[in-house]
């Protein structure tokens, strides 16, 4: 929401970035994406407010995932990543949509890096209720 100056309020900009949460979860689970997992780590890291965590199972569907986020992003919400790190490989791909940061992950990578661990004093949040993994 916007106040009378044309400035925007924390209240719409928490709602702008559930609203880009859902956008790329929802194609992400459109490709077929496993595991996703949002982390809130606004209070405990300067470089973002959340780490979306994906699993992809090849390094196709890994770049597939990486693909269908930024068309959705594009197309609902006019939002490019300010950067994309690590497509040509496709094991572990990172996109900073600022207030955001995707990490995309074939299953041993993330085993590896073990993000959840890592910033386990972060808090879990559920996916949107439309998103609920059976």
């Amino acid at each position: 929401m916007t106040n009378p100056t044309g400035i925007i309020t924390p209240i719409a900009e928490n709602l702008k970035t559930e609203k880009f949460l859902e956008t790329i979860v929802t194609a992400a689970e459109d490709k077929k994406a496993g595991d996703i997992a949002i982390l809130k780590v606004a209070d405990i890291c300067y470089l973002t407010d959340y780490f979306l965590i994906i699993t992809g199972y090849s390094t196709t569907q890994v770049r597939a995932i990486e693909d269908a986020i930024e068309a959705a992003m594009e197309l609902e919400w006019q939002q490019s990543p300010r950067q994309v790190e690590g497509k040509s490989e496709g094991s572990w791909i990172l996109m900073d949509y600022g207030d955001i940061i995707v990490h995309i992950f074939l299953p041993k990578e993330r085993e590896f890096y073990n993000l959840e661990a890592f910033w386990g004093h972060a808090q879990r949040i559920p996916l949107p209720s439309n998103h609920l993994e059976e």
